[in-house]
This record gives C-alpha cells, sequence and structure tokens, in this order.
C-alpha cells in the first residue's frame, strides 16, 4: 500500500487542511475520512484559516449537526484552535513553513506541534509533517518508536 500523497502547500489554507485530516483521522478509518472529504472542505470554508477562526458557537453548533462531515465537537473545535493558532505562527515567522523549519529536526519539530496543536499526536504529527513535504524518518522508525513508547513500563519494587 502506497502511503498519502504529498502535497506542495502553496497557502495557509493547504497547511490547515493537511493538519485538519490529521485530527480527523485520529481513532477513526481513513477511509471513512476520505469519503467524506468534499463536505470537510464545504463546511470548513476551504479551510480558510481566517475564516474557521471566526466560527460563532452558533456555527460551531451547525457543524455539530452537519452530515456531510464526522460530526465531532472536540475535533471540530480543535480545527477551530488550530486555525487561531496557524495565523499567529505564520505572522510571527514570515510564513507557517519558516516556522515548521526553525526547530532543530524531526522531533523537535513534533514536540512543538503537539504542544501547540490540538488533537495533534505523534502519528498526527508525522502524518502532517509527511504529507506537506518535510524531511521525516522512514514510517517504520517512527511506527517503532510510537509502539515503544506505548509499552507499559516495568514497575521498580522498592
Amino acid at each position: 500500500m502506497e502511503g498519502p500523497k504529498q502535497v506542495k502547500p502553496k497557502r495557509l489554507n493547504d497547511y490547515l487542511e493537511v493538519m485538519s485530516k490529521a485530527v480527523f483521522q485520529a481513532g477513526i478509518s481513513w477511509r471513512v475520512i476520505e469519503a467524506k472529504w468534499p463536505g470537510f472542505r464545504e463546511a470548513f470554508f476551504d479551510f480558510d484559516p481566517e475564516r474557521i477562526a471566526r466560527l460563532s458557537p452558533r456555527e460551531i453548533d451547525a457543524l455539530t449537526e452537519d452530515t456531510r462531515i464526522v460530526r465531532n465537537r472536540r475535533k471540530i473545535e480543535a480545527t477551530v484552535e488550530n486555525a487561531t493558532t496557524m495565523l499567529e505562527l505564520n505572522a510571527e515567522h514570515g510564513s507557517f513553513k519558516k516556522y515548521l523549519r526553525s526547530h532543530d529536526g524531526f522531533d523537535a519539530t513534533v514536540t512543538d506541534l503537539k504542544k501547540r496543536f490540538k488533537f495533534v499526536g505523534d502519528m498526527g504529527a508525522y502524518y502532517f509533517l509527511h504529507v506537506v513535504g518535510e524531511e521525516v524518518p522512514p514510517h517504520e522508525e517512527v511506527m517503532s518508536r510510537v509502539a515503544h513508547a506505548r509499552r507499559p513500563r516495568a514497575r521498580s519494587r522498592r
């Protein structure tokens, strides 16, 4: 099976769309998200971060009833917060690409993404960085690290 198709982001919308797909895929079959993705694009204004960041509580409520998308309130609210964060980082660094490249390597970038963005974990960050064309380690290496980090640690006896 081939991996997700990479894109060359031309605008902030492209970054927000890829991140939002990672957010909504968390814990859900990617096939479900892929099938509904045209509806997501419509419902989220083609992922215009300025428009999404201004969504009112009433508009968020409406999205929780919109059958074109996965109606998970926490993920919808995360998309709104992530749009705001992305706009702030874009302004602070001159571009979102410059923000991504302001870290000392993949691990530091993932750590910062997980800290700043809602519903972005290890695999979501890896997916996001891979799809937007940033340098990432091989998939097998990341999967091994994630599996190792999730193993229960043995308790020490005192």
